[in-house]
Formats: C-alpha cells, structure tokens, sequence
C-alpha cells in the first residue's frame, strides 16, 4: 500500500494531471487497480458463483475483446457452452464483415517480394541503382548534397533509410534533409512506388479491424497470445517487410492448431530467421559457403548480415552499430536456439543447459532466407525484369549446415541428417514435459489469473500432453473449468492497452477504420503493435501495466473515444439513450453503467462519478501525423501536440470517465 500512495502522491502533483482529469476522481478511479480493497475482495469470495450474466461478461471479455451491443443477449439465446464450442471451431463461423473491413489494405495480400518490390528501403533502392548504372542525375545530387551536409556535421556514416534498429534513436539530421526527401518522393511517386511504412501501418490496422469486428473474437485473441509468446519486432531492418508474411502465414493458420505445427512455422518464419539472427548462423566446417555464394545467385545475402545484431541487454558490451558496415560473422548464432528452449517451449526452468543451446544452434544451421532484404527486386521491376518471387523465403542451404551428430536433451541426433536435425528437436522440445508446464501455465496466467492455480495447471499440462499439443483441447480444459468460471476470475485481469482499445471501441459500437490514431493511442498507453524490442514480448500481468503514466493515458483515451475526437473512429453515445431522460444525470449514468460494465459498480464509485460532472475535465486528441504514429521510423521521445478540449456535455464526461473506472480497465 505505501508504494501505491507513493505513486499517487506523485500522479496528483504531475502536471499532466491538471490537463486531463480532476485528482478527485484520479484518486478513486486509479486506487483499486493497485489492488482490490479488503471489503470488495470478502465480496468477491463470499460469492459462491457468477450469475448467468456474470458467466456471459465474462467468456466474452476472455475469449474475446468484450462485449458489443447485443452480444450478451445474442449468447443466452444460443447457450453460453454452444458459444464456448463455436469460438473453439472458428472455421465453421462466418467471418465476412471482418474479411470486407480488411479488403481495402492491400500489402496483406501480396507477397514478400511483391512488398520489397513496391515498397523499397530507399537507401538500398538508391545503392542498387548506383550499382546498376541507373540512377538518375537528381537523386545522385540529392543524395551527394545529403553526404556533403552529414560530413559537415562530422558523421562520417550515413544510416540507410528505415534501417535504423534502436527504436529510441533519434535519426541524423541530414537524414531528413528537405531536398533530399522532396526528390526521393518525386521518384518514388514517378515509379508508382510507396514508402515501406504503410506495411507495418496496414499490417497493425488489420489486428485493429479483426479484433473489432471479427466473429471468430477467440481466434484473435490466440493471434494476439502466439504473436507475442513469439514476438518478432518489426524495427529490425527486413522484419518490417518480413511481418505480413508473419501473421498471415505462420500465426494466422497454426493459432487453434498441434503446438508442434505452429513451432515448425515459426522455425521456417523469414521473420523469426532474421529478428533472432538464425538466417545467418553457418556451420564453422562450411568453407564453401562464400563460394557458393558467387555461384549460386539464391544464396546471395545469406550469410551476409554485415550489421551485427543490437544488443537488447544493457549489462552487455556494446555490439556493433547496427547500420556501420563490418566484416561477415561466420560461425554459429545461438540467439534463437536459446529463445526457442527458454521463450518458446521449455521455460527459463525446463531444464536445458548452454550444451544443449549449442547443440540446438548445430541443428537449425541453414534454416535461412533467400535474398533476406530483397535484393534487387525493386530495381528488376523498375529496369522491366520482373520481381524474384522468392525473394523474402524460407529454404534450407545444405552448405551452410553442420551435418555432424548432436545431442538435445540426452536424444542422439544422428550425423546427415540435414534439414530433418531442426524438425527432430522440434520434435523433442514439442513432447517435453517442461514444454507442457510452460505452456499451459502461460495460458492459465492469460485466460485465468496473473497468479496461475496449480492444480488447474496441472490439468492443463495434462491435456496438452494426452492429446499432443493440441491447442483447442487445451484451450477447452480452461474454459470449463472450475477456476476459470469461478468469483475469483471474474474482472481480475488488466486489459493490456490493445485490448482495452478494442474493447471500448466494441463496447461502444462505434465504427473504425483501424487507423493511424488508434495505433498511436495503444501506443501511448504503452504496447505499440510489432513494438517490443525484446524477445520475451509484452507482459501479461498487472503489475506492468498499473503505473502513473499508463493510466493517465487510459483515461484520457476514454475520454478521447467518447468525444469523438479520435480521426477515423466514431461513436453515437446517443443510440444507448431511448427512454432515458437526457437531463437525468443518474439515470444517464445507470444506463452506460449497464451499457459498458454490465451494472458492476459500486456505489461510491457512482456517486463519486456523479459528482465529477461538475467538474471541468479536458481531453487532447493526441492527433500525430501518420507517419508518427506508424513504423516508418523508430518511434522518438518528442512532444506531440495535443489539441485540447474541454467536455461539457455530460454524456460525454459520464462515458469517459466509466471507461476509466477499474471495472471497464479489467476483465
């Protein structure tokens, strides 16, 4: 408790406060998301079961992004198991509103080297072109006045556009040199090309679309569990273009499957290869690879990383820079050996060893990428010869794999085995009990509780191994459970801040077009989508998430959201209003009680809610241009301008601040 007063004593001095919400209503909205208060949690463990309604609310708000207007009467009608079932079968569910709101983003349906084509890293476009012979007289110009300005600046290495790996660092200036960029876009619009930003921004705009309006709500919510139990981050140099691919074909089809079917797409994931450096990790005995390089035109780029990777660990010496060229690293690269055991499959505790790491690495050399960054497809396309098709693709390079015998785990993997070493440890690592236990706790924590009941875990784990990592049966051990349908579970989850976008933006009704400013707000309460730099991905529990400056953010969405001030996305607070008396504050209040948490509140917080809409409350819209709020560039400490409003209408204030409450922020 005294570290919660510290961190409110704090909110309430902030001068951010004074611009968004009155300290009064701060200090009730915000203290029982530090913890339940002793008498609201005897009443939640003197409530012997949820009610019909309760169980409804909350198999919505779990195995979906909650309710929308209409839902909860919708499930009573067909029965809350059939509903369970259904979402469990998402093939069998009409999903067309959510695949009509989708069809207008074009890069989801194009494939990697259709994406490298169209959208090019400008820098690489320019050097491919340099090389070709082809680069036109204003770009040379342009990009010799732009080297001229950094060394006057005393750079003395230029980064390439877009390649920047330190989300944090702010580019050179010269990187945004005005006529520098004015010729480039001139180009590129003369070319019929696109900046490489509009993937990542599509690629998040569809997340925001289907978790809004799909009928398959459980899918997504298990896309967005497995994209970040194998988080790849989209700011690693080729990831940006390498992510689409990413979703749709490895998360996207194995989310519902065998665990083991969705491990060997993700080994074979360009994304995965190039964020933890797998695609370039070579065997030492592999003294042709460079050769073979030269002569085989596929191979070319794969061992050829010259970027060292960027060190995600403080404590550790520095690495290279990410855009200074070096000299090739040949020689094996254990960073996805050691998350596949330790982030993927057996947990920090399952009981590997650093020999078990290298012996891993041995095994997944060759897994690599044809041309990883591109090549020259965009260069071929715009000299008339065509996109390589496979450029961006998985193959497995026999020169570059250690083909002796290893052993994983106490398991003899004989010599010559070639690609079938990486499937046989998947293999391993798939049926491991450890495996089972990591698994199914990570789902017990995400589905039931931040702190995972053993004997639930237990049986969970069981499941998994008794039908082979299926994941629907495991899935289905939680649902009807005891623990998961009990009191306890019931509104004890911090929505992470997508999920709370989305679920106000269900809850609502309103309509979106899953644009640049939602991708901002989400990003302002603190989990940018394709974000997380780190490969252990975002956190699941509330202790990460209930800080000062998240839920100042998260209020001020609410409030956001109910003004009508985020671009792209409305809502008509009105449509809740029939019979309601529009000058009867409670009775508005009662009714978006009902509407937004189901009447789950209480009457303190009421009134104190009542009380503030006397109070003047403003809201900033949080507008950024969209190529701030995308991933065109790592994302930079600045000032965004808000434009501020003050809210005077009542519905408006009531809405707002019910999204705020600890009742909407849970589930």
């Amino acid at each position: 408790m005294a570290g919660f007063m510290k961190i409110l004593k704090s909110v309430l001095t902030s001068a951010s406060l004074k611009q968004t919400v009155a300290s009064a209503v701060t200090l009730t909205l915000m203290a029982p998301l530090f913890g339940l208060s002793a008498s609201a949690q005897q009443k939640k463990i003197s409530q012997a079961y949820l009610s019909d309604e309760q169980r409804i609310v909350h198999v919505l708000n779990r195995l979906g992004f909650g309710a929308r207007p209409g839902d909860v009467e919708r499930v009573m009608e067909i029965g809350l198991e059939n509903y369970i079932n259904r979402q469990l079968n998402p093939e069998r569910i009409d999903d067309s509103v959510s695949e009509a709101k989708i069809k207008n983003l074009p890069t989801l349906s194009m494939t990697t080297a259709q994406l490298y084509e169209k959208f090019p890293n400008p820098g690489m476009l320019i050097r491919q072109l340099e090389r070709s012979g082809e680069l036109p007289a204003e770009l040379r110009d342009a990009r010799r006045t732009r080297e001229q300005s950094a060394t006057s600046q005393g750079q003395t290495q230029m980064p390439s556009d877009g390649a920047m790996a330190n989300q944090n660092a702010d580019p050179p200036a010269p990187q945004n040199n005005q006529e520098y960029q004015r010729v480039l876009r001139e180009f590129y619009q003369r070319h019929g090309l696109q900046r490489p930003q509009r993937i990542i921004a599509e690629l998040q705009a569809s997340r925001i679309l289907r978790a809004v309006y799909s009928e398959r709500q459980l899918n997504e919510v298990m896309v967005d569990f497995w994209s970040n139990h194998f988080n790849v981050f989209a700011n690693k140099g080729a990831d940006r273009w390498l992510l689409t691919s990413y979703d749709r074909d490895t998360i996207r089809p194995h989310a519902m499957g065998k665990f083991s079917e969705l491990l060997i797409a993700t080994a074979k994931s360009p994304a995965m290869l190039f964020y933890l450096d797998n695609f370039q990790s070579v065997s030492p005995q592999a003294a042709n690879a460079r050769r073979g390089e030269r002569r085989n035109p596929g191979l070319a780029g794969l061992i050829g990383n010259r970027r060292g990777p960027v060190s995600q660990n403080p404590n550790e010496a520095p690495r290279p820079q990410p855009n200074a060229p070096q000299r090739m690293r040949r020689g094996i690269n254990e960073n996805y050996a050691r998350e596949l055991m330790e982030l993927h499959t057996l947990g920090v505790d399952g009981g590997y060893t650093q020999k078990d790491v290298q012996e891993v690495a041995r095994c997944f050399t060759g897994w690599t990428i044809f041309a990883p960054r591109g090549g020259g497809a965009a260069v071929a396309a715009l000299l008339g010869n065509g996109a390589r098709e496979s450029a961006g693709t998985f193959f497995f390079n026999a020169r570059m794999h250690d083909d002796g015998e290893k052993v994983v785990l106490g398991q003899k993997i004989p010599a010559g085995g070639g690609i079938k070493d990486g499937l046989r440890v998947i293999e391993i690592l798939a049926k491991h009990p450890s495996t089972a236990k990591f698994i199914a706790q990570k789902l017990v924590r995400y589905f039931v509780a931040d702190d995972p009941p053993p004997a639930l875990v237990d049986r969970v784990s069981a499941t998994f191994t008794k039908t082979d990592g299926d994941i629907r049966e495991t899935l289905r051990a939680i649902f009807f459970s005891a623990e998961f349908n009990s009191p306890q579970a019931y509104r004890s989850k911090i929505k992470r801040p997508f999920e709370l976008a989305v679920s106000a933006i269900r809850t609502l009704g309103a309509e979106t077009n899953g644009g640049p400013q939602v991708h901002q707000w989400i990003a302002r309460m603190g989990e940018p989508l394709y974000g997380f730099q780190t490969p252990n991905g975002y956190s699941d529990t509330a202790e990460s998430w209930v800080n000062t400056g998240g839920l100042l953010e998260r209020m001020n969405f609410g409030l956001a959201l109910a003004s009508n001030r985020i671009p792209g996305t409305r809502v008509d607070l009105k449509r809740f209003l029939t019979g309601a008396s529009g000058t009867d504050n409670r009775q508005v209040m009662e009714r978006y009680l009902n509407v937004l948490i189901a009447g789950d509140i209480s009457a303190k917080t009421k009134e104190t809610l009542l009380k503030q809409l006397d109070q003047p409350l403003t809201v900033g819209s949080g507008a950024a241009s969209e190529r701030e709020t995308s991933m065109e560039a790592p994302q930079r400490n600045r000032a965004v301008a808000r434009n501020e409003a003050r809210i005077d209408d009542p519905v408006t204030k009531i809405v707002g601040l019910i999204l705020g409450t600890p009742e909407f922020q849970r589930q």
